[in-house]
C-alpha cells in the first residue's frame, strides 16, 4: 500500500513517480503524484481511463502527447485535462527533465495499478523496449484494473474477449493481477 512520499521507478520507460496524496489520504477523491520523465522517457502505451479524469500540470520541461487523437505540446504553467473515456499518451521529447503534477479523480485503485506495473518493471518482467509485461501478465493485470485503465488499441470489445480468454490460463500459470512494488515487499518481510 502506497503512502505519501513513496517513490516508484520504471527502469524501461524511465518514469519516476513521487506520491503526494493517495486514495486513503483523500477519501477516494484523488490520487496525486509528481511524475518525472528523463529526456526520451515515455508512458508505455496509449490508454483510456473509463471512469476517471486525469489532469497534468507541467511544472518544468515540455510535455508532448496525444489526447483524443490530437497532438499537443505543453510547457511550464500549462494544464492538460483528459476527460474520462479519452485515449491519451504522453512523453518527454525535450532535452530537460519533464516534471508534471498528475491528478486522477476519483482515485479508484489507480495507485495499486502503478505499484503493480512499476513493480513488474523493477523485477525485470517487462519488455526491454516497450516497458509492457508479456501478454499473459498483461491480460490478468488489465482485467484486474479494468475500472482504472484500458488500452486504446485494440478495440475494447477485442480486449475484453482476449483478456477474458487469457486470464484463466495466466492465473493457472501463476500470474497475478496485483503485485507489490519491491520496497513494499521489503517492508512486509520486516
Amino acid at each position: 500500500m502506497l503512502s505519501s512520499g513513496d517513490v516508484l521507478e520504471h527502469p524501461v520507460t524511465r518514469e519516476k513517480i513521487v506520491v503526494r496524496k493517495t486514495a486513503r489520504d483523500t477519501d477516494g477523491e484523488l490520487f496525486q503524484v509528481d511524475f518525472y520523465l528523463q529526456p526520451g522517457a515515455f508512458v508505455a502505451a496509449e490508454h483510456i481511463h473509463p471512469f476517471q479524469e486525469e489532469r497534468f500540470e507541467v511544472i518544468a520541461g515540455t510535455l508532448r502527447g496525444r489526447v483524443g487523437g490530437k497532438d499537443l505540446t505543453s510547457g511550464p504553467g500549462e494544464t492538460v485535462v483528459v476527460p474520462k473515456g479519452t485515449p491519451h499518451v504522453w512523453w518527454n521529447s525535450g532535452d530537460d527533465e519533464l516534471h508534471v503534477l498528475v491528478e486522477v479523480r476519483p482515485a479508484l485503485r489507480f495507485e495499486r495499478f502503478f505499484e503493480t506495473f512499476f513493480g513488474l518493471a523493477q523485477d525485470g518482467k517487462v519488455d526491454p523496449k516497450t516497458g509492457l509485461p508479456n501478454p499473459l501478465q498483461l491480460a490478468v493485470m488489465m482485467r484486474t484494473f479494468r475500472q482504472e485503465l484500458v488500452l486504446a488499441r485494440p478495440p475494447q470489445l477485442v480486449q475484453t474477449v482476449l483478456f477474458g480468454v487469457l486470464t484463466p490460463l495466466a492465473k493457472l500459470l501463476g500470474y497475478r493481477g496485483e503485485c507489490p512494488y519491491p520496497t513494499a515487499r521489503q517492508a512486509q518481510a520486516s
